[in-house]
């Protein structure tokens, strides 16, 4: 029986790499993304190299979205095994341009995406009456503080530890959760990153990627195919032993 993974924020960057690898995985793939059209592309994308893929939209800040995503996953893929709550923000916040607003929607999209996910894949886990995996996108910059990345960095550490809470929550019922650290990875979120860390500092985009890049012991920035080969490890069943952990995927940025 095909199992189904569902993968937020696959539209581009890096989900789109993971809706693509776990296809050649064998997975039937939920594209869920805000933008439907792109998203789409993807799916059609994976569709025309023999694979099986749907479209969703889903707004993972909103709770109800979430869940209806999930359920119409289910429903049209024929079964739910799998979620990938990749979809995140990343703005450049120095402390002091911080506002309130901009801290309710990293929050809400990094942090509450990541748990409103967890929430509907626990339910429908439980309504097909198997396990199945979590898997959450956290960063390199939420095991080490990154600078100009606050808000970004809060959620990133948080997303480590509900995944931890879940990890032991939900292990009696053959549900694993774990999260995946992506470095510096090249797409369009990191080269806006990069892009502002160098206009911050009067520099130029060159500069802003190089205050990130420079520590990687392997000498080159991460291609979205390098974190989709560990997601692909953590969807699989080799990694049914493992659980509650961060699996590091930087080029060697941090050794843990």
């Amino acid at each position: 029986m095909v199992k189904v993974a569902f993968v937020t924020g696959a539209a581009q960057g890096i989900g789109e790499a993971i809706a693509h690898r776990l296809s050649r995985d064998g997975f039937a793939v939920a594209v869920a993304d805000l933008n439907l059209d792109k998203a789409d592309g993807v799916a059609q994308s994976i569709t025309a190299n023999g694979g099986r893929a749907l479209a969703i939209r889903v707004d993972v800040a909103d709770r109800d979205s979430f869940n209806n995503a999930v359920d119409e996953a289910a429903y049209k893929l024929g079964g739910f095994d799998v979620i990938v709550n990749n979809a995140g923000v990343a703005p450049t916040t120095p402390i002091e341009t911080i506002t309130p607003e901009m801290f309710d929607k990293v929050l809400h999209i990094n942090l509450g995406g990541t748990i409103w996910g967890m929430q509907a894949a626990v339910r429908k886990f439980r309504e097909l009456g198997h396990g199945g995996k979590i898997i959450n996108a956290s960063s390199q910059a939420g095991v080490v503080g990154n600078p100009n990345l606050m808000l970004y960095c809060s959620t990133k550490f948080a997303v480590r530890g509900v995944t931890q809470v879940a990890a032991r929550d939900l292990a009696s019922e053959g549900i694993t959760a774990n999260a995946y650290a992506p470095g510096i990875v090249k797409t369009p979120m990191m080269m806006d990153i990069a892009h502002q860390v160098g206009k911050n500092a009067g520099k130029d985009d060159e500069w802003g990627m190089n205050t990130f890049a420079k520590d990687i012991a392997l000498g080159r920035l991460s291609e979205p195919e390098d974190v989709a080969a560990a997601v692909s490890f953590l969807a699989g069943p080799d990694s049914n032993y493992v659980t509650g952990q961060t699996l590091i995927v930087d080029g060697g940025m941090q050794f843990h």
